[in-house]
């Protein structure tokens, strides 16, 4: 077998194991919390229905494909829960080595281009980032307010961490979409879903 195939192969079959990292929201029948990839298909299906509500021209399908990998490497370095205070303080240290070992896998220019990608997004300073990073915050909120905020009161998370983290994730990538967010955080705070 051709080398490059070989390990291109050998990168996709290593990314399955993304579908048995855990998240801590749950799907919106509240039947099962989500895995990563089931994450990343939504995040990019949610970029293909609501592109048109960036506040800058993006390009679609490079945000898609940020979508795509942003968590991949969680596969080495796990999930690490938004409102984690503890786990959020070695994050950036494990997923840095995760990303260097999962993308070298790649034949060099794709692995150079997926790391590009992956960087892109953390850095979020390019509007594709900033609507991607948009989606990322948006796609749990929905999903926490329609399980009746279920993962928030399982955490007891505050309203003003929820507010902090959407003011900084989604607000950059879209005003539109920050201002429902708000409108969903005020309904799930009047129903003591959200702490005040």
């Amino acid at each position: 077998m051709d080398e490059r195939l070989k390990r291109q192969l050998e990168f996709v079959l290593e990314l399955d194991k993304e579908k048995k990292i855990g998240r801590q929201t749950y799907l919106s029948d509240a039947s099962r919390k989500e895995n990563d990839a089931e994450h990343a298909w939504h995040l990019a299906l949610m970029i293909m229905v609501l592109s048109e509500y960036a506040d800058e021209h993006i390009d679609v399908f490079r945000t898609m494909c940020m979508a795509v990998i942003h968590d991949v490497i969680e596969i080495d370095a796990g999930d690490t829960y938004a409102y984690d205070a503890v786990g959020n303080k070695t994050k950036r240290e494990r997923e840095l080595k995760a990303a260097k070992r999962l993308f070298q896998i790649l034949p060099e220019d794709q692995a150079r281009y997926f790391r590009e990608l992956w960087d892109e997004f953390e850095e979020a300073k390019t509007p594709e980032a900033r609507f991607a990073h948009a989606m990322d915050g948006l796609q749990p909120i929905m999903l926490n307010n329609a399980t009746d905020g279920l993962a928030w009161r399982e955490h007891q998370v505050s309203q003003d961490k929820v507010r902090t983290r959407t003011a900084k994730k989604i607000q950059p990538g879209s005003e539109t979409l920050f201002q429902y967010v708000n409108s969903l955080i005020d309904q799930n705070v009047e129903k003591g879903n959200l702490k005040k």
